[in-house]
């Protein structure tokens, strides 16, 4: 049995309402609530019904209760025992300098924070406290009743509410205004009542803390407060989310504009079927058919929507598609990121659908199940989509297919068919103005559509399993669906058992303008595979064509080719026996190694260091890697080795240690410090590191 802190536990003087909230989710773990009452100030007299109304909460939803008003909760070892703490209607300084860390490191360590009414009126000394719970209080009229705006009707918090929600409480103003640091789920319509000010008025918010979560409601100041049912499923809505249980995206959210929030003015209905739309709702019926949103055409754009499924059901978001009555044409050209609960993983939720599988650890990390709202990004830039779940990247595609290019297009959701019920929610859009940033395209290069003297070779280490190989001395590949305009970098993954020899990338055709030349040398063996980049120097355009030249005999393989488009990257490469600091590792030689050497005798737990490179504006990690071990993965980690994780790469087995590929991982966190690399895994040598890259 876990340890509670013993002492002050405040036991609930009044006895638990029946008017809880009954249970429209998925049965969440058992868990534990620490809810902290000690007030240095004002005392609101509903702090025992807000203690009740949390208990009998957590009686109906599977997580028990431990109330006290003792700031000697707050130690390292006690605060482990809690998923979420709930500082209810707490006022002035409550916790001494050691507890506050204490309470820092729960939260940055993925903690979850639920701060109800005076949380706002507490602790207003200690920064840190000031930018989790969102605001500080300042003011407040009379008690009144005033209307609230829903914002955001997806959270668990509010999902079960209505636009608009009129009740009475202590409306507090605040000191500043939250929304360029929070997720605002509510705010106030001033017009409604007396003593306002702030104008636009948030009064509920979420926001991510460092690994943690922290929700936030001005309701809650008087009695009556805790009997209404519908302030106890937002408040069981906010610790779930605080608790990681129910998952949000509560990033910040500014310059969206509304395409459907009830109204489907500017969207037409193609194909079999329809929508039905009842407050702010879309849900599909019947079908094979598509609403899509015909007012406008869009470039590069961050689309925005919540969805929900009943139960095994299926739907879809199309982007990038032509104008046409025929649904058929989106899925001809355009692409669809799926909804869909059980399929192949090409075809599951977050897949762009037949064309690339979500990272379904990621996806299944993020997914909240049928019955419950989730929330999709689509960003698309140039050619390049991307698709966050709840707020976490979950796939990272670039179109290379020329009819299905994503530069312009129209957005739909399907309506799948008669029992595949889907529905929808607040769908805004924000178009990215400026060039796009580079984006990368890659092929395989197998997927030639001429040559001359090649053939596809089969390799168990390649991309697909499959690679341009054969390659002698004149020899070409054409891509005609792979333009060259615009793009300025060229990089291909190639092996050679051979002499090596030279690509010329070229546009038009085989003897087209020359963009520029890469060196290909032996890299140990036709499995081994290493990476060749060129900076390209000419503004031509047309379809790719590459051209061999070199020695006698087969030269070299090529598996990929990427070309990129925009402002060149910033990559710094560090070799992985060049640690500035680590763990457990040692040097191991390897003759395919570059330089001959990697950081190896990799165990569960080891880590490295690595001062050269920063975790800054890090977007991407490449690792070139060795394993006869059972694999395992790298966590990017900055700052130090317990640092805050910044993405996630998988080592597979390789085959032997002196059989090295390349690995990609994206890196989704702003946070700074150098890079330190933990490794964990199996019992025994896990992997060696030949080398590393990382994206800016």
């Amino acid at each position: 049995m876990k340890r509670r802190l013993l002492g002050a536990i405040a036991a609930a003087a009044v006895a638990a309402t029946t008017l809880t909230p009954t249970a429209a989710h998925a049965a969440d773990p058992a868990y534990q609530v620490l809810v902290f009452s000690k007030t240095a100030g004002f005392r609101h007299d509903s702090i025992p019904q807000g203690i009740a109304a949390i208990q009998a909460i957590g009686s109906a939803n599977n997580f028990t209760v431990t109330a006290t008003e003792d700031a000697g909760a707050f130690t390292a070892g006690n605060l482990a025992n809690f998923k979420a703490v709930v500082f209810l209607s707490t006022t002035g300084d409550v916790l001494n300098a050691t507890q506050q860390t204490a309470f820092e490191n729960y939260v940055n360590g993925g903690g979850g924070y639920v701060g109800v009414h005076a949380a706002a009126d507490t602790e207003y000394d200690w920064s840190y406290y000031g930018n989790l719970v969102g605001a500080w209080f300042q003011s407040h009229p009379a008690i009144q009743t005033a209307t609230i705006r829903t914002e955001d009707r997806a959270h668990a918090a509010t999902a079960h509410l209505g636009g608009t929600w009129s009740r009475s409480d202590e409306w507090y103003s605040y000191r500043t205004n939250p929304r360029n640091s929070a997720k605002i789920l509510q705010n106030l319509d001033e017009s409604s009542y007396s003593g306002g000010g702030m104008g636009d008025h948030p009064i509920t918010w979420c926001k991510n803390v460092n690994n943690g979560r922290s929700f936030y409601t001005g309701l809650g100041h008087t009695q009556s407060t805790y009997g209404e049912t519908a302030f106890r499923t937002l408040l069981l809505g906010g610790i779930r989310y605080a608790a990681g249980w129910a998952k949000q995206d509560c990033r910040v959210e500014t310059g969206y504009t509304p395409i459907y929030n009830g109204s489907t003015t500017g969207w037409s209905q193609a194909g079999p079927g329809s929508f039905t739309n009842s407050d702010a709702t879309l849900k599909s019926t019947g079908g094979m058919g598509m609403l899509w949103y015909s007012a406008k055409e869009y470039g590069s754009y961050s689309l925005k929507l919540d969805w929900k499924m009943d139960g095994d059901d299926n739907s879809g978001i199309f982007v990038g598609f032509p104008s046409s009555t025929n649904p058929q044409s989106a899925i001809d050209n355009g692409y669809e990121i799926q909804i869909d609960a059980t399929d192949t993983s090409d075809k599951t939720t977050g897949s762009v659908y037949g064309f690339k599988s979500a990272d379904v650890g990621a996806r299944d990390a993020a997914l909240n199940p049928p019955g419950e709202w989730n929330g999709y990004e689509i960003l698309v830039e140039g050619e390049r989509l991307r698709v966050y779940l709840n707020g976490r990247l979950i796939n990272d595609f670039t179109n290379t297919v020329a009819n299905r290019s994503l530069v312009q297009g129209y957005i739909g959701i399907q309506n799948h068919g008669t029992g595949d019920d889907v529905s929808f929610r607040n769908i805004r859009i924000k178009e990215l103005s400026g060039n796009p940033p580079q984006q990368p395209a890659t092929i395989e290069a197998e997927s030639y559509t001429s040559n001359s003297g090649v053939q596809p070779a089969g390799h168990a280490a390649a991309s697909g399993g499959t690679t341009v190989g054969y390659i002698d001395n004149g020899d070409w590949v054409g891509y005609s669906n792979f333009s060259t305009a615009g793009k300025n970098s060229f990089s291909a993954r190639v092996s050679s058992g051979g002499p090596g020899g030279t690509i010329t990338i070229r546009a038009g055709s085989q003897t087209g303008t020359v963009l520029g030349t890469v060196n290909v040398p032996n890299t140990g063996s036709w499995d081994t595979f290493q990476t060749v980049t060129t900076s390209l120097n000419s503004n031509a355009s047309g379809p790719l064509f590459l051209t061999f030249s070199g020695g006698s005999g087969a030269l070299l393989d090529v598996d990929t080719i990427t070309l990129t488009t925009g402002s060149t990257p910033t990559q710094t490469t560090v070799q992985g026996e060049a640690a500035t600091s680590q763990s457990g590792t040692q040097i191991a030689a390897h003759g395919p190694a570059v330089g001959g050497q990697t950081l190896g005798h990799i165990d569960n737990g080891d880590w490295a260091g690595y001062t050269q490179v920063t975790a800054n504006g890090a977007t991407r990690i490449t690792v070139r890697y060795s394993s006869a071990g059972p694999g395992g993965q790298i966590q990017v980690r900055a700052g130090s080795a317990t640092g805050t994780q910044i993405g996630t790469v998988t080592i597979p087995n390789t085959g032997s240690w002196d059989t090295f590929q390349s690995v990609s991982a994206n890196l989704t966190s702003s946070a700074s410090g150098a890079i330190f690399l933990r490794f964990t895994g199996g019992s025994g040598s896990l992997f060696d590191v030949d080398q590393f890259t990382i994206e800016k």
